[in-house]
């Protein structure tokens, strides 16, 4: 029995004082013994569990045969960012989860093989060379993130001219401004980008739609046959308890977006300064209150805490940023809520949270917190709070007969918003999800868009 190869990660005591990538990558040995473990399946359930139907056996048999360029393009055909995914995306809920050799053994680390081979073409510069033949139809992407770059890409193959449109003054949305360097470099995100540019897609920055231009000017002045909307989810939810506008509360888009695009970290040889102090607590369970607590750590923090209203086993968060949290320091206080944030001055000093008992299983299949009215009080310099996010409502604001719920996430039928020939998909329509689900969602949308150009 071949066991599953372990990924080499950077010293835990070092990485905790820089930002530079922890998990190190499969040597071609490690590769070549993890593709071997793959059973070959008749009926690949691992390929209907990827939100983007990569033909994961195919690839894995080329590694196999040391066709490390046949490999890799076998993955652009369906996943345009290979170096991404494979790093940030929890195939263990995805593809890996459905692996039948996972049944009796560990599963085929599929997400490390897709690793390998995005940093295998980016380091010998393989860029699979695609015949496109133009057929001069405009289509504008709102949104540089995982949806938008898919999507565009996906447009771009079928002859359209794209453009996209980026709100901020870099590219790569979520992947940009939202995870770590330390977990995606930011150096991967721009050669993804740079191969979308060599095949004519148009990148325009600092560009907010429904301020700077609006989508009825995009139809009606730019000429634009369709347009899709992959702006994301990047408002914050709030705790809506007292003292949230204290100094040194954060909200965790806003202190991820000053550390990855701003560069806070390298302050002062970056404009940029942020101030966490030695005591942070961070509220929220998910990745991003990961990335959040381990960025704290590493701006200098004695103590970082996360508080969550449930149990470890609750915890929504991929379990490798779990376990690299806690071999980087990151405390876990469980089963508690905060209630209220105490200041002095105007400055955070305190947060007050209150004990919860878990009950019954709700209909999310975890069990539902409790308040008992009791509580625990924490002496803290910052807190950066990461319960999640939503759209941003100025599109609706600003767009006419656009149709959003009750949480401003757009309404669609196959891809198709209220307004005809206006496109979204991605977090803006889901809610926060995973990179390679707002990929998914990107595919599709192109393929509705394509549809309706040619029926219209």
């Amino acid at each position: 029995m071949i066991k599953r190869q372990t990924m080499p990660l950077q010293d835990k005591d070092k990485r905790k004082h820089n930002f530079s990538e922890v998990a190190q990558g499969f040597s071609l040995q490690q590769i070549k013994i993890e593709a071997s473990r793959c059973l070959n399946c008749k009926n690949p359930l691992c390929v209907n569990a990827c939100p983007v139907n990569i033909n994961i056996p195919k690839f894995i048999k080329e590694i196999i045969n040391d066709e490390y360029e046949k490999a890799y393009c076998t993955i652009y055909q369906e996943n345009i960012m290979p170096g991404v995914c494979g790093r940030v995306c929890p195939q263990e809920k995805q593809c890996e989860s459905a692996c039948v050799l996972g049944i009796k053994q560990d599963s085929v680390s599929i997400g490390a093989l897709e690793r390998f081979l995005g940093d295998y073409s980016l380091e010998n510069d393989i860029f699979n060379k695609e015949k496109i033949i133009d057929n001069n139809i405009k289509v504008a992407i709102i949104g540089s993130g995982p949806a938008g770059l898919s999507a565009a890409a996906s447009l771009r193959r079928l002859g359209y001219s794209v453009d996209i449109y980026e709100a901020l003054h870099d590219f790569g949305g979520v992947l940009r401004y939202g995870i770590p360097e330390f977990r995606l470099p930011k150096s991967i995100v721009d050669e993804e980008i740079n191969r979308l540019k060599r095949l004519k897609i148009k990148f325009h920055k600092n560009a907010i739609i429904g301020k700077t231009l609006t989508i009825n000017q995009l139809l009606n002045e730019y000429n634009y046959k369709s347009i899709f909307l992959a702006t994301g989810a990047g408002l914050p939810k709030s705790l809506n308890i007292k003292g949230e506008n204290l100094n040194g509360v954060y909200y965790a888009n806003e202190f991820l977006t000053r550390v990855n695009l701003m560069k806070a970290y390298k302050f002062p040889n970056s404009p940029t300064p942020i101030k966490v102090g030695e005591t942070v607590c961070v509220v929220g369970g998910g990745n991003v209150a990961m990335d959040a607590a381990r960025v704290a750590k590493r701006l200098g923090a004695k103590e970082v805490f996360v508080l969550y209203r449930r149990d470890m086993d609750a915890l929504p968060a991929r379990r490798e940023e779990i376990n690299h949290a806690i071999e980087e320091d990151i405390d876990f206080r469980l089963c508690l809520n905060p209630v209220e944030l105490i200041g002095e001055n105007y400055r955070l000093k305190e947060v007050k949270a209150e004990i919860m008992k878990l009950g019954e299983k709700d209909s999310s299949g975890r069990k539902r917190p409790i308040p008992t009215k009791t509580y625990k009080s924490f002496k803290v310099d910052s807190c950066i709070i990461a319960i999640g996010q939503n759209p941003n409502p100025i599109l609706k604001r600003t767009t006419n007969n656009l149709k959003v719920d009750s949480y401003d996430r757009i309404i669609v039928e196959d891809c198709q918003t209220s307004i005809p020939g206006v496109f979204a998909g991605g977090d803006i329509v889901t809610g926060a999800a995973t990179v390679i689900q707002a990929m998914g969602a990107g595919k599709r949308a192109a393929e509705s868009i394509d549809k309706f150009i040619k029926t219209t």
